[in-house]
């Protein structure tokens, strides 16, 4: 009468752990590989010093450091602070500062009050992001 309660509990432990060893053989598959991880970073890198050029393109025109200068805004803290952004608030930054050139490559004076609203709208999240950190 042993012998069957012993072998019984032998092959439900098996059939227990059988799933689990064949999740550990199946997960080392799809374990990504050095260089794949490696260019995933570099592209990261990529779009962020990218997104922070495109800030710091925007703050160094003419008409932005005009609206700056009407709204009392130091570019020079703005510009700073740009180095400090990072996630989604660079993201936002850069969005904005896309959104600023766009409107400036047209040279139409009819985007004004919007270009400028724009403009003040970027340098305010900027300045708001470095006070709250």
């Amino acid at each position: 009468m042993r012998t069957p309660t012993t072998v019984l509990a032998i092959l439900l432990t098996l059939a227990a752990a059988a799933p689990r060893l064949q999740a550990q053989s199946t997960q080392s598959t799809h374990v990504a590989s050095q260089a794949v991880l490696d260019a995933a970073i570099q592209q990261h890198v990529d779009d962020t010093t990218a997104q922070r050029e495109a800030v710091l393109r925007v703050l160094g025109r003419d008409e932005v450091k005009a609206v700056a200068g009407r709204v009392g805004i130091d570019l020079t803290t703005a510009s700073t602070a740009v180095s400090s952004l990072s996630g989604d608030d660079l993201k936002t930054a850069a969005t904005q500062a896309q959104q600023v050139e766009r409107a400036l490559a047209g040279g139409a004076s009819t985007v004004v009050i919007s270009t400028t609203t724009i403009i003040i709208a970027l340098l305010v999240v900027i300045l708001l992001i470095v006070a709250i950190d």
